[in-house]
Order: C-alpha cells, then structure tokens, then sequence
C-alpha cells in the first residue's frame, strides 16, 4: 500500500541514547501506520520509549535512522523550518500537562495557534468557541488557565491542540494527571472531538481500560513494537 494513504507513517525508526560508557537503544526498527480516522492505543512500561517515539512522530525529535512520513511526505530529509511548517499544518499534540499560557483565556488559547497560522482573527475565534462548545466548555470560553479545573484545562489543551485541524494527533498520557472521574471525562470528550474530525490518533496511556475502547493496541517492549 502506498505511504501517501497513511497521514502518518514510520519506517524503521531507531534511537539510541548514550549515558557514559553505556548504550542505550529505546527504540529497535520501529514501524507503524496511522489510518485516516484511526484512533491507536500505544502502551508499554514507564521508561519503554513511548515518548520518544512520539516526539519522533511528531517530528519534535529525529530518529538515528528510519523516516517518518507525514501525508505522504518524507520529514526525514526536511531542515528544521520545512519539519517545523509540516508539524504546524498536520498534527496536533496533547501532553499530559495542558501547557496552556496562563495569561490568556481559554478561547484566546484556542484562537492561538490558528492565528500563527495565518487564520484571520475572526475566523479563529469562531473556529474556537465551537471547539470549546464540542468539549463541554461554552460557557468558560473568556476564563483564563488559573480559573478552569484541571480537566478543563486539558479539555481547552485537546481543542487548541485540533484548532488547525491536523491529519494526526498525538496524545502523551493526556488524561495521566487526573482523578479517574474527570479521566472518564476528559477520554470521552477527546475520543468523540477524534471520530468527529475524522483524524488519525496515536494515544499513549497506562490505562488498559482506556486502550480497551481504541480501535486497536500497540504494545512497546524493549524497543520493538508490536500488537
């Protein structure tokens, strides 16, 4: 199947991190596809990698060897600008902290990154009142960071993280950080916020009751990934 069918795709993705003497290799020939509208469950151990193999797939990190492939294009290849344009127009991130900047309000959030995307003010802020409203949160949309609970902050991170609509989103433990309540929230509102764009989604969680209602599971072990 050709790679331009997968939003994202990684090929034999290798990372080793030295420490003294000692070598240390994370991730061993990782590949994987992401189909369109697809939502993945990536788990494994604390310390398996899952992060770095999501900062490589969002293109934050580059591997020592493989590529990865946004929409069909090769990132491997790209100079720091050309990977920086490519993240910007076709994935998104969620982290397990919102990161969200405390002296702007939730809608502004939101209104960010399009802005910085070349989208008219107007159109952004419109983009983002109807992000806001799809996770629960239309009557918060002028309230700044410091006056949302934690569950609103990560929902207002999971609208910003989609204002540009991207191909893929990445997730690192986005729920991690939260009592298992607002979890149940927070999961729910990003799984329906996912199937309603109709993007593809890389989740990493510990939680297998999470990854039990994903489309399907991949598992990283000693640096090899499988189902």
């Amino acid at each position: 199947m050709n790679d331009a069918v997968f939003p994202l795709a990684l090929q034999g993705i290798r990372r080793t991190f030295v420490q003294g003497d000692r070598r240390l290799e994370v991730l061993h020939g990782v590949t994987l596809e992401l189909r369109p509208g697809e939502i993945v469950a990536l788990v494994g151990q604390s310390g398996s990698g899952k992060s770095t193999l999501l900062h490589i797939a969002g293109l934050l990190e580059r591997p020592d060897e493989g590529d990865v492939m946004v929409d069909g294009r090769s990132a491997g290849k790209l100079g720091d600008r050309d990977r920086t344009t490519l993240r910007r127009e076709f994935l998104g991130f969620v982290y397990q902290y919102h990161h969200l900047l405390p002296e702007f309000s939730a809608i502004e959030n939101v209104m960010l990154p399009q802005m910085l995307n070349g989208v008219a003010r107007g159109s952004a802020r419109k983009r983002a009142e109807e992000l806001l409203t799809m996770v629960g949160l239309g009557d918060r949309l002028e309230h700044r960071p410091g006056r949302l609970s934690g569950g609103e902050q990560q929902r207002v991170a999971i609208a910003r993280a989609v204002a540009n609509a991207p191909r893929v989103l990445l997730a690192d433990e986005p729920t991690g950080n939260l009592d298992s309540t607002t979890s149940e929230t927070v999961f729910r509102q990003l799984l329906a916020l996912v199937r309603e764009t109709g993007m593809a989604a890389l989740i990493a969680t510990h939680n297998p009751e999470l990854a039990a209602r994903m489309d399907r599971t991949l598992t990283l072990r000693d640096g090899v990934l499988g189902a």
